[in-house]
């Protein structure tokens, strides 16, 4: 399968180039297209990472059907009209036109990653919340946390809630209820599957005044996902892009001229990426793409 870092030209005008999805005009909705590019640390890597755009597509296809009940979402189908290119197929989604809110929606049930570190720093409080003394890397939370943020500087910035409701006033109560009745709904139907959601960050949009979710949902980019039989045993197995922000952390490397990344990262990165999609879906997403070839 090659892998497509770039989609080109297909036809269609643009609308947005983002670190990994390029989104186009389609007939009075939009259509969005999961490249196979990766980043991290708010960088994007020279190397495409082989089936990642299809499984972060289909995974968030597979959670906008599932959560509708919910919240409402912009996903319209997978399906695209039969004169554009092959390649789109699996990686790509009709979605509707929103207005985002410029409002990053984390939910957090276990404390790691930067939640931890502001845990260690600031006696306890994170965010607005003061948490119980003594707690280690991948505790699990009494209550999940809401811990939004926002853009300054185009880099992602943590605040309290009670800072989001200064500027957003209520619709930031809203989308805290939506974001968390979303991870309760996505965690128990992840360990029934033998997966820890550890947290995840929602993006919500208005369409006619109503609050929708839109972007992406519970994808390994987007998301931490833990082997729930290795977490019993008290390791964090990630199957998700934190494998790959691991490696970086090991390395030197310079932010301005990001390294090409060694093909065994690739693979092992594209192999967390299929299992993790196959034991969400109970689909084998490379034997679901040579039926439909046949």
């Amino acid at each position: 399968m090659k892998a497509i870092y770039t989609v080109g030209e297909i036809g269609l005008k643009l609308f947005k180039k983002g670190k990994v999805r390029e989104t186009f005009f389609l007939d009075g909705n939009l259509l969005m297209v999961a490249t196979d590019r990766i980043s991290a640390f708010d960088v994007v890597f020279p190397t495409p990472i082989p089936y990642k755009g299809m499984v972060l597509n289909m995974i968030s296809a597979f959670w906008f059907r599932k959560t509708k009940k919910i919240v409402e979402n912009h996903f319209l189908t997978t399906e695209i009209p039969e004169n554009l290119p092959g390649f789109l197929r699996y990686r790509s989604m009709v979605v509707k036109k929103t207005k985002p809110i410029e409002l990053e929606c984390v939910v957090r049930g276990y404390l790691t990653g930067s939640a931890l570190k502001e845990y260690k720093n600031n006696d306890g409080k994170v965010w607005g919340y003061e948490l119980e003394k003594g707690l280690e890397d991948g505790a699990k939370l009494d209550e999940p946390l809401f811990t939004p943020a926002i853009k300054r500087m185009d880099k992602d910035v943590s605040i309290s809630f009670a800072e989001a409701k200064k500027i957003f006033g209520d619709v930031a109560e809203e989308l805290k209820e939506y974001s968390l009745k979303l991870y309760k709904l996505g965690h128990e139907y992840a360990l029934k599957k033998g997966l820890i959601l550890a947290d995840t960050k929602f993006e919500f949009g208005y369409l006619d005044g109503k609050i929708i979710v839109i972007d992406e949902m519970f994808t390994p980019d987007s998301s931490r996902y833990w082997l729930k039989n290795e977490y019993e045993k008290g390791n964090l197995e990630s199957m998700d892009k934190q494998f790959f922000r691991n490696y970086l952390l090991g390395i030197e490397w310079d932010r301005k001229n990001p390294p090409e990344i060694p093909k065994e990262i690739v693979e092992k990165t594209t192999e967390r990426y299929l299992k993790l999609y196959e034991m969400i879906t109970g689909k084998n997403l490379q034997k679901e793409i040579e039926n439909k070839r046949r």
